[in-house]
C-alpha cells in the first residue's frame, strides 16, 4: 500500500468515526426532544430511524476501514477471509443506506415504507455481493480483461443503483425544505461516491493520487450533507404543529375554518370554491378520524384505493397555502395535516375532540350516491 493510500485509508477512518459519533447523538437527541411527534400514532408506532441507519452505514465504513488497513499492516490481503470480509461490510453497508430510503419522505415511491420491495433489493445486494466473491475463483486468469476487472461490474451497477436512489431521494428532500442549492450539492456528492468505485473495476481510471482524492472528498462531502439532513429534520419537527392544537371546522360546502397556532393561523376561514374534490377529500379523512377507530380511520391512496394518488392530497394543502396566502414560515407541509401510516394509507393527524362538521352538511355528504359507505361510519 502506498503512502497515499495509507492517508486515505486513516482519514476515512478518523473521519467516518467523527461523523458517525456526531450524527448518533443529534439522533439520540432527536428522538429525546419530539418523540410525542415521532410516535403519535398510539395503534402503529413509527419511530422514524432514517439517521440511525445513515449512522451505522457510517460506523461499517470505520470498521470495514480498519479491516482495510489491518490487512496491509499484517499481510493477509491475499486471503479469501479477507475478501470475504470486505465483501460481507459492502452487504452491511448498502443494506444499511437502503433502510434508511425506507424511511426518506421523499425516496422513490416503491422503497418508501414498502417493505416487499427492501426486501428485494436486499436479495440482489447479498446475490451482487456473492458474485463479486465467486467470479475471481471462476474466472481465474480471465478475471481482468483490458484492464477490465469483471468481478467488479455487478457491484459497480448495484452501486449505481443505490446512488440514483440516494441521489434523488436527497435531492428532493432538500428541495422540498427550501434548500434546492444543498439538493443539487448532495447529487454532486454522490456522482462523486460513485466514480470513486470506478477504479474498482477500470483499472487504468485515473491514479493513486486522485483516485484517492476523489474518495476522501466524496466520503467527507457525504458526510457532511448527513449532518445537514439532521439539522433539517430538526427544523422540520419543530415547526410541526402538534396534533392536539389543531382545530378544523367544515361549516358549509367548500367552507372550513381552521387553527393552527404553531403556523399562526387563527381561526382562518378557507373558502375552497369550485375545488370541490379537495373539499370532499379533506371531508372525507375528518369523518373517519372522528367517527371511527383503529385502521377504519385511515384511507388508501394508490390506484386500487378510495383516492388514486398522493397528489390529490398534494393539492389540499397547496390550496390552502394558496387561499391564505401564506408565507414561507407559515405554509402548511402535507405531514402537518396528514399521517402516514404504511401501506399507502393517511389518516387526518387532527385528534377527533377538535373536528366538528356541520350536521346539515353532514348529511348531505352521507346520503349522496357516491359516499353511502360513509352513513354507516357515523
Amino acid at each position: 500500500m502506498t503512502e497515499v493510500a495509507k492517508f486515505y485509508i486513516l482519514s476515512h477512518i478518523c473521519i467516518s468515526f467523527i461523523g458517525g459519533v456526531l450524527l448518533l447523538a443529534l439522533w439520540f437527541n432527536i428522538r429525546a426532544r419530539f418523540s410525542q411527534l415521532l410516535e403519535e400514532n398510539d395503534s402503529q408506532k413509527r419511530v422514524d430511524k432514517g439517521l440511525l441507519y445513515l449512522n451505522l452505514a457510517m460506523f461499517i465504513w470505520v470498521i470495514s476501514g480498519c479491516w482495510i488497513y489491518g490487512g496491509t499492516i499484517f499481510n493477509y490481503t491475499e486471503t479469501q477471509g479477507y475478501q470475504l470480509a470486505v465483501n460481507l461490510f459492502s452487504i452491511v453497508n448498502n443494506m444499511f443506506l437502503l433502510l434508511a430510503l425506507f424511511y426518506f419522505y421523499y425516496a422513490p415511491g416503491f422503497i418508501y415504507h414498502h417493505k416487499k420491495n427492501i426486501k428485494k433489493i436486499i436479495a440482489v445486494i447479498i446475490l451482487t455481493s456473492v458474485l463479486t466473491f465467486v467470479l475471481p475463483f471462476v474466472l481465474g486468469e480471465n478475471n481482468i480483461i483490458k484492464n477490465i476487472r469483471i468481478s467488479g461490474i455487478p457491484d459497480l451497477m448495484l452501486s449505481a443503483f443505490l446512488c440514483y436512489l440516494l441521489g434523488i431521494s436527497f435531492y428532493r428532500t432538500f428541495a422540498y425544505r427550501g434548500l434546492r442549492v444543498i439538493g443539487v450539492i448532495s447529487i454532486l456528492v454522490i456522482v462523486l461516491i460513485f466514480v470513486s468505485q470506478i477504479s474498482e473495476v477500470f483499472l487504468t481510471f485515473g491514479n493513486d493520487f486522485s483516485n484517492n482524492f476523489i474518495k476522501i472528498i466524496a466520503k467527507t462531502s457525504l458526510i457532511s450533507i448527513f449532518l445537514v439532513l439532521a439539522t433539517t429534520w430538526v427544523i422540520r419537527l419543530a415547526s410541526t404543529p402538534k396534533p392536539n392544537e389543531i382545530t378544523i371546522h367544515f361549516l358549509d360546502w367548500s367552507l372550513v375554518k381552521l387553527n393552527i397556532p404553531t403556523k399562526n393561523i387563527y381561526d382562518q376561514t378557507i373558502d375552497f370554491g369550485s375545488k370541490t374534490t379537495q373539499y370532499k377529500n379533506l371531508l372525507k379523512f375528518a369523518i373517519r378520524r372522528k367517527y371511527t377507530e383503529g385502521e377504519a380511520q385511515t384511507i388508501p391512496v394508490n390506484l386500487g384505493g378510495e383516492i388514486k394518488n398522493q397528489t390529490y392530497l398534494t393539492r389540499i394543502i397547496e390550496n390552502i397555502n394558496d387561499i391564505l396566502q401564506l408565507d414561507d414560515s407559515q405554509k402548511l407541509d402535507r405531514r402537518d395535516l396528514f399521517t402516514f401510516i404504511g401501506e399507502s394509507k393517511y389518516r387526518l393527524r387532527i385528534v377527533p375532540n377538535n373536528i366538528s362538521i356541520n350536521k346539515r352538511l353532514l348529511d348531505e355528504f352521507v346520503e349522496s350516491t357516491e359516499n353511502k359507505t360513509y352513513k354507516e361510519l357515523i
